[in-house]
């Protein structure tokens, strides 16, 4: 085994790529733990006779990491997975892979299997030893109802679960319908995974926009090059991936997610016909969006004005910090036309969301 990540981290440290932060640190000897165990046993073979007698090997507790946003959980588990020496390993998004679970479940119901998820859950595992779940957060009753027996699966087939949150296992599934159903798999999470709060005082998201602009006017290379240095500082430390959300038997792609940050072009967002369960969606699942080429508008582009409007107020209701590059100011972007009266609050709202303290 070659460093460990907490000489990993130091290093980094040393570097200036990252701030020193107690917090941090002492997650590192837990990921350290899994990675000891993973990579040492990996060689491991049983006999032509193991199958029948050899005694089922432990595997080590995972890790449910979670904080407030911008803590620096995904960076963290991003820096162990990215040096964990195994090839039987997977990072994904909570939601991707809860969309991947759905959309395999529908494929076997249309084979007539009875049950549905155990081919999904077989797939699953299928040459897994570890799964790392980015932003695990369930609201919707489809998913708390069957991601009991989906993790019950993936721990009896050995499979090490490492996963991120915001919220503490008791706060998953809040409020939600028939939830005396889900607290079990709050207990499974209790059991199989060690519980950890990433107490930072810091919020390194709000620290690297910290007294830098976030709306950019007009378009062009100065507004091109304001977006692309923010977006490095975001993903230096991880891999942008696209995000694709499943809301009421629709796909909703984000073009590029990392750490909760996603950046999009307007037309991405706003001219395919999304309503507001989708951009409720969006908000939801990423803590950040960059948003590029807002146009001016009006009359020629009164559908894609009002889905910009439904997804400012969906992100402004959630709180998602906003980075953005536009064709002019707030108040100067819809000054004429069906729409623009109304446009006043979104360009408020505009105003309010660069806010230094925004999101927090």
């Amino acid at each position: 085994m070659s460093e460990t990540i907490a000489e990993i981290y130091a290093a980094r440290v040393a570097s200036g790529t990252l701030h020193p932060d107690p917090a941090q640190e002492a997650v590192l000897s837990m990921f350290e733990d899994i990675r000891h165990h993973l990579e040492t046993t990996r060689l491991k073979r049983r006999g032509i006779l193991g199958g029948l007698f050899h005694k089922p090997e432990e595997v080590p507790q995972g890790l449910y990491l979670w904080g407030g946003v911008g803590r620096g959980k995904s960076m963290l588990m991003d820096l162990f997975v990215g040096h964990l020496d195994i090839a039987e390993k997977r990072r994904v998004h909570f939601h991707a892979f809860m969309q991947e679970v759905h959309n395999g479940m529908h494929a076997a119901r249309q084979q007539g299997l009875a049950d549905a998820l155990a081919p999904v859950a077989d797939a699953l595992v299928k040459d897994l030893r570890l799964l790392a779940l980015d932003e695990m957060q369930i609201t919707d009753i489809t998913d708390a109802m069957i991601v009991g027996r989906l993790f019950e699966k993936l721990f009896a087939a050995g499979v090490v679960v490492i996963t991120t949150s915001n919220r503490p296992p008791e706060g998953l599934y809040e409020h939600g319908l028939n939830r005396q159903l889900f607290l079990p798999f709050i207990d499974m999470i209790r059991d199989r995974l060690v519980v950890h709060e990433l107490a930072s005082p810091s919020d390194y998201r709000q620290n690297r926009l910290a007294g830098a602009p976030t709306y950019f006017t007009p378009l062009g290379p100065e507004a091109r090059a304001g977006i692309e240095a923010i977006w490095s500082g975001f993903t230096e430390h991880g891999q942008p991936r696209p995000l694709v959300l499943a809301v009421k038997g629709r796909e909703v792609e984000l073009p590029a997610v990392c750490s909760g940050v996603a950046r999009a072009s307007f037309y991405e967002l706003c001219a395919k016909p999304h309503g507001p369960a989708d951009y409720l969606a969006i908000a939801e699942a990423v803590r950040m969006i960059i948003i590029e080429n807002i146009p001016r508008l009006g009359r020629a582009n009164f559908n894609e004005a009002r889905r910009f409007v439904t997804l400012i107020d969906a992100l402004y209701e959630a709180h998602v910090r906003l980075v953005a590059s536009a064709a002019a100011e707030p108040e100067y972007l819809y000054v004429e036309g069906e729409g623009s009266f109304e446009f006043e609050r979104t360009a408020s709202r505009l105003r309010e969301m660069q806010s230094a303290d925004w999101g927090q």
